[in-house]
């Protein structure tokens, strides 16, 4: 399937602080100055132009109609952090521009990096819920959670998470690496793909090994799991052995695919701030 697989996935783990967002948080916007912005155009997010610096609530009259439903998403540095997805056409104040999100996560802070995400997927939901699926109505916002319901079917929408399955190879002392053909670098991680209806991890893990580079695995085990905003998927990570079968590459996603071994030079691989760059490097060959 076209979406399938994924590129690399580059955000930072969430932090268990204090400033770490809570899934109770609710949603309505503080009417108090001193908040943090997460202002989204499309995937860009409004940063300064002298550094990946977050925007104050200060600014907030410049980028939307005071009535805008701005959503809490957590806090940062003591304040709160509020999102909102502004028009495909905003300009941004004098001082500001918009960067690509995938771009500028890594260079906030690590709260803010984490939050970044949060606030992207709660911006498109609300984005893309302000009508009833069912019966067009306008939908309201639910004060005490992430929910926005119709008042005239009672249909209520929650954010949207889909999960997709990450699954390093390993056969002996050597780990399977592969190119999509969708990477914007020449880079090699390891597979993945999205979890179809009906469908558990692992079968999801044997299914997209299976299409993608011809192979079958076992003895599945679960690694680690990340938060990818692009937009709006779980990663969860798992290492496999191989069990049988050649390698024969898809050829529309997936266009290259090698095993690397002791001794053998690494290609480029995903940083050490994905969920893809830690499952290979714990299982670098030899290791």
């Amino acid at each position: 399937m076209s979406h399938s697989s994924l590129p690399p996935s580059s955000l930072p783990s969430s932090p268990s602080s204090p400033s770490s967002p809570s899934a109770g948080a609710p949603n309505l916007a503080p009417a108090a100055l001193g908040a943090y912005l997460f202002a989204f155009r499309g995937g860009e997010l409004l940063v300064r132009e002298d550094g990946a610096v977050l925007p104050l609530d200060d600014i907030r009259h410049h980028l939307a109609d005071a009535q805008a439903d701005w959503h809490t998403v957590g806090s940062h540095r003591g304040q709160p952090c509020l999102a909102l997805a502004l028009a495909r056409d905003s300009v941004p104040p004098a001082g500001y521009v918009f960067r690509r999100l995938r771009e500028v996560m890594g260079e906030l802070e690590a709260t803010a990096g984490a939050l970044a995400g949060r606030a992207f997927q709660v911006a498109e939901w609300a984005r893309t819920h302000r009508y009833c699926g069912v019966c067009a109505t306008p939908t309201e916002r639910v004060a005490h959670e992430f929910c926005l319901k119709c008042p005239n079917c009672g249909h209520s929408n929650y954010p949207r998470i889909s999960p997709a399955m990450m699954v390093l190879i390993k056969k002996g002392d050597s780990i399977l690496l592969a190119r999509n053909a969708n990477f914007a670098a020449a880079r090699y991680s390891a597979l993945a793909g999205f979890v179809e209806a009906g469908e558990s991890l692992e079968e999801t893990v044997h299914r997209e090994v299976q299409e993608e580079v011809g192979l079958r695995v076992h003895q599945l085990r679960y690694f680690q799991s990340q938060s990818w905003p692009f937009p709006h998927s779980l990663m969860l990570a798992f290492t496999a052995e191989y069990l049988d079968g050649d390698i024969q590459v898809d050829g529309t996603e997936i266009i290259d695919a090698q095993w690397y071994g002791p001794g053998d030079t690494l290609p480029n691989i995903p940083p050490t701030d994905s969920v893809a760059g830690r499952l290979i490097r714990a299982n670098l060959p030899g290791k």
